[in-house]
């Protein structure tokens, strides 16, 4: 390359610029700098302030030939190039150049967004915790092709043989602490979408859940059917069981596919309605369904066992359910669970 720029100078000057401007990105994408480092050798080299902006995350970086943040509010772009991904748009260089542009401006450009795009395919557009909640619901949607899908992660930061698990969360607490705990390992991203907050991750620890989270976790590969079992087993989770594993309900997870109105008039659940508004007999029937043992329920409720037996009779009569017997622990458990399912 040295050699053809010497050749070419002979002839062109312009020419040996633009051969130098091409060598000199070809340095810096060899040494897989990052979007600021980008800016900052373009605005050096260009001699004016330089920016990169990508629409996934909406922030600009924009730094002066000094090396610098530029901090004055930015003019009218003389010149900017789209960064391209796949053939698709997802950015913007550009030079503030407060003279005419310069003739090896647009060439400038042109290398400076082929090596944005190549770094953003190699490490996403930034490696904070949080996300451009659109480019997460398209990576999660089940509307979403493969190729729309693939784009999406590979801008989240998560390379394409990745396999990325997705939390359904409700807390108090902020995703990105959460996300923090239970995620140590990157890349991990979060959103909130409607009420419900999201967590893409490669790697989940989920005994690091903080108290007060409830949590759905999703185990199919494809990060659209994980986010449709995360959901599910969010409204399985419960004030005693906030954790709850996709692949741990088994046949549970069917209930979740029965429709409101033929859960709503079961008989079970109805009985389990008209009881639900007295929250000791509910929290008594709940341990009895989890544990399957008075006496276990009685030592998680701090009771007598004779007292957790009167209430089992007295609630059972009220169910018109034996709840001593094996089919009619089954019963309770699942009408209390359909129940719970229809109040989510």
């Amino acid at each position: 390359m040295e050699a053809l720029a010497l050749r070419l100078s002979h002839l062109d000057a312009h020419a040996e610029g633009a051969i130098r401007v091409v060598m000199f990105y070809d340095t810096l994408m060899r040494r897989r700098v990052d979007l600021p480092a980008l800016a900052r050798a373009s605005a050096s080299l260009a001699e004016c302030v330089a920016g990169i902006r990508l629409h996934g995350t909406g922030q600009a970086t924009r730094m002066s030939p000094e090396g610098r943040q530029a901090t004055a509010p930015p003019p009218p772009a003389s010149t900017t190039v789209p960064i391209t991904l796949d053939e698709e748009e997802i950015g913007t260089v550009w030079l503030e150049r407060t003279a005419a542009p310069g003739p090896l401006d647009e060439l400038l450009l042109d290398r400076l967004a082929i090596a944005a795009a190549a770094v953003v395919e190699r490490y996403g557009p930034a490696r904070t915790t949080m996300a451009d909640p659109a480019l997460v619901e398209l990576a999660i949607s089940s509307d979403s092709d493969d190729a729309a899908r693939s784009r999406a992660l590979r801008l989240l930061g998560f390379a394409a043989d990745l396999l990325v698990r997705v939390i359904a969360v409700r807390s108090r607490l902020s995703l990105d602490r959460v996300a923090g705990l239970v995620c140590p390992a990157r890349p991990v991203k979060v959103a909130s979408l409607a009420d419900v907050g999201v967590i893409l991750a490669t790697t989940v620890h989920p005994a690091r859940f903080p108290a007060g989270v409830r949590a759905g976790i999703g185990s199919a590969g494809s990060p659209d059917r994980s986010w449709e079992e995360a959901r599910t087993a969010l409204r399985f989770t419960t004030s005693r069981k906030p954790i709850v594993h996709y692949s741990g309900l088994g046949a549970l997870a069917l209930l979740a596919r029965v429709p409101h109105d033929v859960a709503r008039d079961n008989a079970d659940v109805a009985a389990i309605a008209r009881m639900a508004d007295d929250p000791e007999n509910l929290d008594t029937l709940d341990v009895y369904c989890a544990t399957g043992s008075q006496r276990q329920a009685a030592d998680l409720l701090h009771l007598h066992h004779s007292s957790v037996s009167r209430r089992l009779g007295q609630l059972g009569k009220a169910l018109g359910i034996d709840l001593t017997e094996p089919t009619g622990l089954i019963r309770a458990r699942l009408a209390l669970t359909a129940w719970r399912l229809l109040n989510d």
